[in-house]
Parts: C-alpha cells; sequence; structure tokens
C-alpha cells in the first residue's frame, strides 16, 4: 500500500477532508494519514458535515501532530496550508513532496449554514486535485 501524508496547521478541516477523500479515491492502492504542525485537538463540526454529504465520516477522526509521524515513510508528502509548508519538517522517507494551497474554510463568517457553503467548496477543490493528481500519476510512484 502506498502512503500519503496531508499536513495542514490545525488539522480539523483540510487535511482531515484530504484524508478522508484520498483514502475514497485511492482505495486498494493509497492510505492516507493527516496531521497538523499545531494540532487544534478537534476535527471541525461542519468539516464533518460537509464530508457526511458525500457519505464519507470523518468524525472517527482526531487532530493528530505531525510529531506522531516524523519517523515513517511515504511516497508522498502534501502541504495543503502556506503556514504547514513553512513548518513542515524534513520528511527523509518521503519520495515527493507537494505543495497544494488551499483556503481554510474555518475562516468563513456567517451562520452554520453560510459557513458550510465554503466548507463544501473548499471540500469539491480538495476532490478535484486528489483525483487530478491520481489520474496524472497513477503508474508513478
Amino acid at each position: 500500500m502506498k502512503r500519503v501524508l496531508i499536513l495542514c496547521t490545525g488539522n480539523s478541516c483540510r487535511s482531515q477532508m484530504a484524508e478522508g477523500l484520498w483514502n475514497e479515491l485511492g482505495r486498494g492502492v493509497w492510505t492516507a494519514e493527516s496531521a497538523g504542525s499545531k494540532p487544534s485537538g478537534y476535527v471541525h463540526p461542519l468539516a464533518i458535515e460537509a464530508m457526511r454529504e458525500i457519505g464519507l465520516e470523518i468524525a472517527v477522526g482526531r487532530s493528530k501532530s505531525l510529531a506522531e509521524f516524523r519517523d515513517q515513510s511515504f511516497e508522498l508528502v502534501i502541504t495543503v496550508c502556506d503556514h504547514a509548508k513553512e513548518s513542515c519538517p524534513v520528511f527523509p522517507g518521503a519520495k515527493q513532496l507537494l505543495h497544494w494551497p488551499f483556503e481554510d474554510p474555518a475562516d468563513a463568517t456567517g451562520t452554520d449554514a453560510e459557513r458550510l457553503v465554503q466548507f463544501r467548496r473548499v471540500r469539491d477543490q480538495i476532490r478535484e486535485r486528489i483525483a487530478a493528481w491520481l489520474r496524472e500519476n497513477e503508474t508513478q510512484i
């Protein structure tokens, strides 16, 4: 099984959604993990809701520290926010490092319904990016 580690700052929204999406889209070939440089300690409720809408459950996940994964090998390490890219440690076991910045939906304002729109938008952007990468790289790594 190929392994991908997805990093952001809090590991509560973007990286959690990416982990769930990658595990779904890469099923049978890839296994995804996610972590944060400063874990928030929770998975954002609106990220959970946005993922449930497409049939993926991330409520069982937890906000993890990247320290848990420092000595592990990954085919791919992806940062999904600029702060994580800047603070990302070197992963000598990673075959490839990528930076895919996505807007933080946790910064959205308004009612929960209005904020959920932003979570859906970011979820869909992440899904499209993962699917495109998997199509383009299915014979590599």
